[in-house]
């Protein structure tokens, strides 16, 4: 089980967020993935600064050099797919290889109705999310790419120069059982859920299963990853602030999300991320919002990775932590 960091929100300032990848970067850490939004998420009055994905993830790229580089996920209503191929090619170039691509059909009605971006109802957004995916890997691997769908169409289109890396792995994040789930067994290299409990994504992962093996793939071979919100406390104390900044950030909907929140204290966190390990998560993003709690991200990497990270990246997390 390898381990990443999630900002669920692109606020200011900008240099809390680009701390935030350095310290990622050097702490034993091998993810680092954005949210798509152009206002702020969850919905709070549209007032709220919201710095776009896209240019964000070049910058991270830029100034990392370990983190594999995501966004967990691009709504796919908000770029083309031709051109969301084309942006991830350059950052993989600045990254020396490390761009992965997430996508998703889309949620967040009140920021499509902002932008005059119509609001499809859900099967039509799945359906545009199908052909994306698929939009995306010819790009990614074809010479010369040919797709005639009902929403997307490329015509003898080059997406040069290709990845660095020989396969750029996309990752369809979501939860619906009918069509997110059949879409990733189908298309995606990997699976991402977003805030829910271990046995919510145990469950998740066997509808998961039978999808791979009614589309004739080996249920192995979609790799399986969870987003959880990061509430914990580097004590008894922090834990209880902790608590206070989760009610205030997520109001009314917090009740349907607390079973992916990790709580409480660092020994809480180790013994909850155990139980992700056992239901199959090959890699666990805490989701992260301004302010960062510093302390609960230092408690995090001193206290609960070491229970899980391999020997070598605990070595360079040691090695980074005397530099400081």
């Amino acid at each position: 089980m390898t381990f990443g960091v999630h900002v669920g929100h692109l606020a200011s300032p900008q240099g809390e967020l680009r701390r935030l990848w350095r310290f990622a970067d050097a702490s034993g850490f091998d993810w680092f993935s954005v949210s798509d939004h152009f206002q702020e998420s969850p919905p709070r009055g549209g007032d709220l600064d919201c710095f776009e994905s896209v240019s964000t993830m070049a910058a991270l790229a830029a100034e990392t050099k370990h983190l594999r580089v995501g966004c967990l996920v691009f709504c796919v209503n908000y770029r083309h797919p031709g051109v969301l191929a084309k942006a991830l090619c350059t950052i993989d170039h600045l990254s020396g290889g490390r761009v992965e691509c997430g996508i998703g059909a889309g949620w967040h009605e009140a920021e499509y109705k902002a932008f005059g971006i119509p609001f499809e109802r859900i099967g039509t957004r799945q359906d545009q999310l199908e052909e994306a995916v698929q939009v995306l890997r010819l790009l990614f691997t074809q010479r010369i790419a040919n797709f005639n769908g009902r929403y997307f169409q490329l015509n003898d289109a080059r997406c040069n120069p290709k990845p660095l890396q020989k396969s750029l792995r996309i990752w369809v994040g979501g939860l619906g059982e009918k069509r997110t789930l059949r879409t990733a067994a189908k298309y995606a290299d990997g699976w991402n859920a977003p805030y829910i409990s271990p046995e919510e994504f145990r469950r998740k992962s066997q509808i998961l299963d039978d999808w791979c093996l009614k589309e004739g793939r080996d249920p192995a071979k979609v790799l399986r990853t969870v987003n959880v919100g990061f509430y914990m406390g580097a004590d008894e104390r922090g834990a209880k602030r902790q608590a206070e900044r989760m009610k205030a950030q997520w109001g009314a909907s917090l009740e349907q999300r607390i079973g992916g929140f990790l709580v409480g204290t660092p020994r809480q966190a180790v013994d909850r991320i155990a139980e992700y390990k056992k239901t199959g998560a090959v890699r666990l993003n805490i989701g992260v919002r301004m302010p960062f709690d510093w302390d609960a991200l230092r408690a995090y990497v001193e206290e609960v990775l070491p229970a899980f990270l391999p020997r070598k990246k605990a070595a360079r997390k040691k090695t980074a932590r005397r530099r400081r």
